[in-house]
């Protein structure tokens, strides 16, 4: 603490604060679609890409139907095979039939087995 002289006064003088500014308006973003941004020759080679994209998948699609309307998608060799693939299924269930009757076979001969052991088995007198 200062000591001041007695009988002298001291005049403090506090500045004004001044007021606070404004806050200036935010500025509006504006997001503005590719096609506005990007300049055109972009957009032109975009296009063109996608266009080739689309052709290099739905050629070969196109080509095989265009084949299987006119018939020249089967060929001889595979004709063949399925005709063989038939004929190895008749022959299948033809075969069928005799597995059904060698179950049948094999079943009476167990049962005749088990009825044997059990005579067997029985006490004689």
């Amino acid at each position: 603490m200062m000591h001041l002289l007695q009988g002298t006064t001291v005049t403090v003088q506090v500045p004004e604060i001044p007021p606070i500014p404004p806050i200036p308006p935010i500025p509006e973003i504006q997001v503005l679609p590719p096609w506005m941004v990007l300049p055109p020759q972009v957009i032109g080679l975009i296009g063109i890409a996608m266009v080739a994209g689309a052709a290099l998948v739905l050629f070969p699609i196109a080509r095989a139907i265009a084949r299987r309307l006119e018939g020249r998608g089967v060929s001889q060799e595979l004709l063949q095979q399925v005709e063989e693939l038939r004929d190895r299924v008749r022959d299948l269930e033809a075969s069928q039939h005799r597995v059904a009757e060698l179950e049948e076979r094999l079943d009476f001969t167990e049962r005749l087995l088990a009825q044997r052991r059990d005579v067997e088995q029985l006490p004689r007198n």
